[in-house]
């Protein structure tokens, strides 16, 4: 099973990056998660996407409504594709505070419950913000987060404020959840990357997620850290999933450009890392092409985003985190 952490699906052209053409629609995505993407000479396709609306999407702009209303509308589009594609989708939860703390942490818990929403974005730049100095804006929603065992997904790479330490004391306010540091730390303005790294290092209840990560910094950080603290994530569109996945495929490869990783610990990266943090049952990869193939064309039993193995609403705890990670 292959789960891409970091998806925009958009029914309107994104308000922010202005993508051009039509807008990249869920149904664009299905397209282009079913590949076929080539993995150590397999047809893979992704599974499952986790998935939330661009961000420029999610600032307030005129003729905007406000309040709960106007988070509901931001969201709406993402949650009619869970509705749709339950099998695929996986809904993840902008939390944009200026709309209002308590406002933004009631619509957090509202998704999760009744919709199934299982992720969190923060985007501080987006929504101008300082997150080492705004934690009473944070804190109503990191409360939902901790109660609901929902995951964290957090925009790094760039300032001003965006950069990973800023995040730092919300992190360790709430070591009962679990923060991806998304970009891995690198993105428009900046390469943060040994920021996100140490940060990985230190703490129990910090990932990373591979997409933006130099190819050759991957195969140096993944040397050094437990194999259940990065996922597979490509910040889709306007990337092509295929183009991280082989940045992650070359940790097979013979040093110095691989670490002769095996096809299991790869994919762990590519999505069993991310199924435990979701509820989901890990899988195996594929043995040998016919397999994959015959898995593409359905003849084998299709990863699910609904096929939990845990309780609805439960991800997977730091301190359970911790004892998988010993285990390596």
């Amino acid at each position: 099973m292959i789960i891409d952490t970091h998806v925009h699906p958009t029914n309107l052209v994104d308000e922010a990056w202005r993508h051009t053409g039509e807008p990249f629609t869920g149904e664009r995505v299905l397209k282009m998660m079913d590949g076929p993407f080539w993995i150590n000479g397999k047809p893979r396709r992704v599974d499952v996407s986790c998935i939330m609306p661009p961000p420029g999407n999610t600032a307030w702009r005129e003729g905007n409504r406000s309040g709960r209303e106007g988070i509901r509308d931001y969201q709406a589009y993402v949650t009619s594709l869970v509705q749709n594609y339950p099998d695929r989708f996986v809904g993840n939860f902008i939390y944009n505070p200026r709309f209002g703390p308590e406002n933004g942490a009631a619509e957090l818990a509202f998704h999760v419950r009744e919709h199934g929403y299982k992720m969190m974005k923060l985007h501080a730049n987006m929504h101008s913000y300082r997150p080492d100095r705004a934690l009473d804006w944070l804190r109503p929603a990191l409360r939902v987060c901790d109660e609901l065992g929902v995951t964290v997904l957090i925009h790094t790479g760039d300032g001003p404020y965006s950069i990973p330490t800023q995040f730092y004391p919300i992190i360790r306010e709430f070591p009962n959840v679990n923060f991806i540091l998304g970009h891995f730390g690198i993105q428009t303005g900046g390469v943060y990357c040994f920021e996100a790294f140490w940060m990985i290092q230190d703490s129990n209840n910090v990932i990373g997620e591979s997409g933006w990560l130099l190819q050759s910094r991957i195969v140096e950080f993944a040397k050094e850290m437990k194999k259940s603290k990065m996922v597979f994530g490509t910040d889709s569109p306007p990337n092509e999933p295929g183009m991280w996945a082989r940045e992650l495929e070359v940790l097979c490869h013979e040093p110095p450009q691989g670490l002769n990783l095996s096809e299991d610990d790869l994919e762990g990266y590519l999505g069993n890392n991310m199924a435990k943090l979701l509820g989901l049952a890990p899988t195996p990869p594929p043995k040998d092409q016919a397999e994959a193939e015959a898995y593409l064309r359905g003849e084998v039993p299709q990863a699910s985003a609904t096929n939990s193995h845990a309780d609805h609403y439960s991800g997977y705890t730091p301190s359970a985190w911790a004892e998988e990670a010993a285990l390596g």
